[in-house]
């Protein structure tokens, strides 16, 4: 029975595997779930160990710096975790012929482009965070474990965690009015629909050089309209004002367009994703189930 290593497994992607593996067990793998009380990635002979130890087969990524903001004055603990961890993962996986499924971000690209990013297009990170992830993926590149893959996401939320979606039910609740980013545009992603992807294409990989893959739900939308959103779906009466970036200033530049293009990973794979105004409908049912 193949046995499946999860890192970040308290995060947004990490606690919706957990949820799907639980709710839908496999008989034919056995999966274990750390985080950085558990296991510390940045550790390569603990790290190491922990993979000999319990005979790992295949490790899905979900570990990262996602502190956009902090990432700006502290690049050495987000490249620990974005860089140097994905190096020592994809050496071990190579060494011992372990499958590296690595989860990445669209910040490895700027946000000038026009049209959805694909996966070759050129990468050029704004600000650390992009930097450190990007870093990751080349070092993975080029130690080139096989049957390994890279998906990059985007806009993640959950039920789980601190998401956009979480802050803005709380500030919908408080106030009467709000301003929210208009000219940044992409797609959200429902972490539960990228784990359910996940778990259903990394058996299916055989290859003999690292791909990259790109995964966010369907459509588009920039802020401002996902805000709208989710209080038009939540039924909270909170007036929603277009502002513009340079008029929310943060420590990171964040890209423009972050839009990716997802025939790749759907035609190898042969997935169907959702639109992403389904998927938050259904993320916003289960947050009042709990």
């Amino acid at each position: 029975m193949p046995n499946v290593l999860v890192t970040g497994a308290n995060g947004q992607l990490g606690s919706e595997l957990q949820e799907e593996v639980s709710s839908s067990p496999s008989e034919n793998l056995h999966f274990y779930f750390t985080d950085k009380d558990d296991l510390d990635i940045t550790n390569v002979i603990d790290l190491q160990a922990f993979i000999e130890t319990n005979s790992i087969n295949i490790i899905i990524n979900c570990a990262a710096y996602t502190a956009v903001d902090k990432a700006e004055e502290n690049e050495v603990n987000a490249d620990k975790i974005n860089h140097l961890a994905v190096k020592y993962l994809a050496q071990i996986a190579k060494k011992q012929d372990i499958q590296l499924i690595h989860v990445s971000t669209d910040y490895v690209f700027d946000g000038t482009n026009h049209k959805p990013y694909v996966e070759d297009d050129h990468t050029h990170p704004n600000g650390i965070y992009g930097k450190t992830k990007l870093e990751g993926e080349k070092i993975m590149l080029s130690i080139n474990p096989n049957n390994s893959v890279i998906i990059r996401t985007s806009w993640v939320y959950s039920s789980y965690g601190v998401n956009f979606v979480k802050t803005m039910l709380r500030l919908g609740k408080e106030r009467d009015q709000l301003g929210v980013i208009f000219d940044q545009v992409g797609t959200p992603t429902y972490a539960k629909d990228l784990a359910k992807s996940i778990l259903n294409i990394f058996t299916k990989v055989q290859n003999d050089k690292v791909e990259i893959y790109h995964y966010s739900n369907e459509g588009v939308c920039s802020w401002y309209d996902f805000a709208q959103a989710i209080f038009e779906l939540s039924e909270i009466n909170c007036q929603v004002n277009p502002i513009e970036t340079k008029e929310y200033p943060t420590p990171a530049k964040r890209p423009h367009y972050s839009l990716l293009n997802k025939s790749k990973i759907k035609k190898d794979f042969g997935i169907t994703i959702p639109y992403w105004k389904s998927s938050l409908a259904h993320c916003l049912e289960v947050m009042q189930e709990k």
